[in-house]
Parts: structure tokens; sequence; C-alpha cells
């Protein structure tokens, strides 16, 4: 079988940085087209990455198998139930959607294709060792924390970058921290407080299915450079701890690829999925509910 055609979405610095190398370098996947609101970006792109630099998005649904997106979320949710709806296989970036509706959206036109959701911390080698490391069947004993501290809306590629600044870290930030805590103490089942102070500093409190608790404190406006992460899960669990900064976000891409491309191929399927992706923006939509 040959290799699967990616089309890619969005030429910001995610898109050159992560997406369009990993999808371009990996064995079992050839970047095929690329589209971008500007043309002359997508020119550029295909003259260092490879591909096509194509007119439209249509034209690109035509020349590939899946679609990688690299987009703010609310254009992504269109374009992604557009894609789904052709048949094409899905890359989606967290949030799925601006908001709620949109996320439930993208989710039902994906069911019949596959679909991945880069959660880069969850194929990060030191992470995923610790959370095997911690027991299953977290209960009222047993308590977890998450702390993400960032600048980069204070300098840096992304600090331009327009739905994280209106948005903050919860949107950007809060899917990953809540994936990291349902995965380390079970199923995450609601929010017991949430508050914001400004200009970007969130802080919140899960329960969990089996009865255990866990905190996050999240931002991206902090004077914190690299960002720092730290992963905590104490009591009838045991002591785990566990502190680095961000995730080798190519590398932790190009172990996404290895299980999507498997899946497409009739492997087992993506457990990071756009269903997952919708649960967890179910849990950040109720956080920055609660936090008013």
């Amino acid at each position: 079988m040959g290799a699967l055609r990616v089309g890619l979405v969005g030429g910001g610095p995610w898109a050159r940085r992560v997406h369009g190398p990993a999808v371009a370098a990996h064995p079992g996947t050839e970047l095929t087209a690329l589209w971008t609101r500007r043309p002359e970006v997508a020119d550029e792109m295909s003259g260092v990455l490879g591909g096509r630099a194509v007119g439209s998005f249509e034209e690109l649904l035509d020349a590939v198998d899946a679609v990688a997106f690299a987009v703010p979320p609310q254009v992504q949710a269109g374009l992604a139930v557009r894609a789904a709806r052709a048949g094409r296989h899905l890359i989606c970036e967290k949030p799925l959607a601006a908001d709620l509706d949109g996320a439930r959206a993208v989710a039902r036109a994906a069911v019949g294709v596959t679909t991945a959701l880069v959660l880069t911390l969850r194929y990060d080698p030191e992470i995923s060792a610790w959370l095997s490391g911690v027991p299953g069947g977290a209960g009222p004993d047993s308590v977890g924390a998450v702390r993400w501290l960032s600048g980069s809306l204070l300098g840096g590629p992304y600090a331009a970058s327009t739905w994280r600044a209106e948005r903050g870290a919860l949107l950007d930030l809060g899917p990953h921290v809540v994936d990291l805590l349902d995965a380390a103490l079970g199923p995450v089942t609601g929010v017991d407080w949430a508050h914001h102070d400004e200009p970007d500093l969130w802080r919140f409190a899960l329960r969990h299915a089996g009865g255990a608790h866990s905190t996050a404190t999240i931002s991206l406006r902090l004077p914190v450079d690299p960002s720092e992460i730290e992963l905590t899960a104490f009591g009838g669990v045991g002591r785990h701890r566990l502190s680095g900064r961000a995730a080798d976000a190519p590398a932790c891409y190009a172990r996404l690829l290895d299980g999507f491309v498997d899946a497409v191929r009739g492997g087992p399927p993506v457990a990071l999925d756009v269903a997952r992706g919708l649960r967890l923006q179910e849990i950040v939509d109720e956080v920055g509910r609660a936090a008013g």
C-alpha cells in the first residue's frame, strides 16, 4: 500500500514547524497538497516542504486521502466538517472549534472516517511513562494536579495568535491538562470550581469518576521561558511527580502519525480522536462557565 496522501491546511508557525515537516518526513505519509488563505504562503511552504500549493480547499480535498489542520479553531470546525463529509480522514488541532456547538458538528461529521487529535503531550515518551506509572482505580483518597505556565503570548512566534490572545490559556492549554488529569485519575465527571484572573491565569478543580479530585493552573501570559509543566498524583495511587518543559512537538507528531496511518490501514483505532476532543471541549466549556 502506498503512502497516505495528506493535505495541509494552514501556513502559520505551527504548520511550518510541526505539521508540515512531520508529514513530509514520515515514511507512511506524503505531503501532497498545501492550501493557505494567502496563496503566496502556500507557494513558499511548497518550496521548502514539497507538495503542491493549491488554489482552493476543494482542490486540496480532490488530491488527498487525509487533511491535517493547522488553523484557528473557528476556521478548523467548518473545514473539518466539509472534509469528513467528503470522506477524508482528519488530523485536527485542539480545540476542535471555537465553541461547543462547532465541536459537536465536527464529531458528528467525522463518524466513519479515521481521526486524530494533536495532543502532543500524550505522545511524549516521558509523559507516557509517567501516566503508565500511575495505577488505575483512583478513588477519593487520591488527588492530582497539573501546572502549565508559559509566556507564549508575551513574545515569540505565537504572540500574534489572535484566537489565543482572545481566549487565552483555557482554550489552548485547557484541553491538554484536562486530558492528562483524565488519563491519570480516571474520567472527569465535572468541574468543582473555576477562577479566571487577568490577564490570563486560570485555576480550576475537577472531579473524577472514582472519586478522585484534581486541580489545574494554566497561563500563557506569565514571564516564563521556556514553558514549565508539572504533573503530580498523590494518595491512594502512590506518589508520582513529573516536572519538565514543553514536549518535542515534531517528534510527538511523528508518533501520532504512526498510529494514524496504521488506523487508516485497518489497524487499531486512534484513542485520541475527535470524539476525545469533543469530550475535552465539553469540560473546558464547563470550566469557562464556572469561572463566570
